[in-house]
């Protein structure tokens, strides 16, 4: 497989609606190797231990109480592509059915754009905590690329398997935010629902994009902080070293970064600590807590750059 089957599925994307979701999968494959999976039964291993010993460490540093999905899996990059392209389909399904925003004539530049996508996050995602938004069960998953995973750890050149280990205590903080506030799926999913909406009015709805814009900035905000305090090695060398190579990407693979938003998702992690190690050098760890008790005690964009504003606030509920 390279690209020349990747541009045969893209070109040959059919059915009745602007993208063809088989083509998808199949031309975003086509654009990347699969990689292995295979390895020993001690790194194998690893990834459990790892995990469990993440969700004991966060239950005791953040004092909250959630339990680990019931879906872990090591995936290779095709596998990852396969676990989210039904999620890219349900997020566009209401687009889809607005022919006049996706014309048909259209279908096999809206099927090459997704593929591209998928393609380009299949590569570089190394672990992912999803909470399978819009889905039509309530099943949450917990996935690690282990291709992605060894390759990057190589590029840092950094030991495997505390690498694995931190990336691990990083996808276990989110499975404890969504565990501890059972009402995060549904509220986002509102808040994409209503933006999605209005785009099929033709309209942007401004304030259910920012309301997304704030709870993401709290979900990736709250994971860092709990991350940095639960981890138990040192792991600022990993940090800076993951922050440069993200800044020493190329031109190419910076744009691309923008376009599917990652730039963004680095602004909600920044701004989102930030709030945190705020909240907690006023309340501790148990205050920054309270965010996930009720939808009501998520910030606002105005309080996440000023966290008195949110602490005076909830202290009034």
């Amino acid at each position: 497989m390279g690209i020349y089957e990747s541009v045969r599925a893209v070109s040959g994307a059919s059915g009745d609606g602007p993208v063809d979701w088989g083509a998808v999968a199949e031309a975003a494959k086509a654009s990347v190797d699969r990689g292995s999976i295979d390895m020993t039964a001690e790194r194998e291993a690893g990834y459990a231990t790892d995990v469990r010993d993440a969700r004991d460490r966060v239950r005791s540093v953040a004092a909250l109480e959630f339990d680990l999905p019931n879906t872990i899996e090591i995936q290779d990059r095709h596998h990852w592509i396969d676990a989210n392209v039904d999620t890219f389909e349900c997020v566009m399904r209401p687009l889809e059915d607005q022919t006049g925003l996706f014309p048909g004539a259209a279908r096999v530049a809206n099927t090459g754009s997704m593929a591209f996508a998928l393609g380009f996050l299949g590569n570089n995602v190394l672990g992912q905590y999803d909470p399978l938004l819009l889905a039509d069960n309530d099943e949450h998953a917990l996935y690690f690329v282990h291709p992605n995973m060894e390759r990057v750890a190589d590029e840092l050149d950094v030991e495997f398997d505390r690498f694995r280990r931190w990336i691990a205590f990083h996808e276990v903080t989110h499975a404890a935010e969504f565990g501890a506030a059972p009402w995060l799926s549904t509220h986002l999913e509102t808040q994409m629902e209503e933006a999605v909406d209005a785009l099929t009015e033709g309209r942007l709805a401004r304030d259910s994009i920012g309301e997304l814009d704030a709870t993401m900035t709290a979900v990736e905000g709250y994971a860092e902080l709990v991350m940095d305090r639960a981890f138990d090695d040192e792991y600022a060398d990993l940090r800076r070293k993951v922050e440069e190579r993200r800044s020493g990407r190329g031109p190419v693979a910076r744009l691309v970064r923008r376009l599917l938003g990652l730039g963004m998702k680095r602004r909600q992690y920044e701004r989102g600590k930030a709030f945190f190690d705020a909240v907690v050098d006023a309340r501790g760890i148990e205050a920054a807590g309270a965010v996930w008790a009720d939808p009501e005690n998520l910030p606002s964009d105005d309080e996440l750059d000023d966290p008195a504003l949110w602490l005076a606030r909830v202290d009034e509920a």
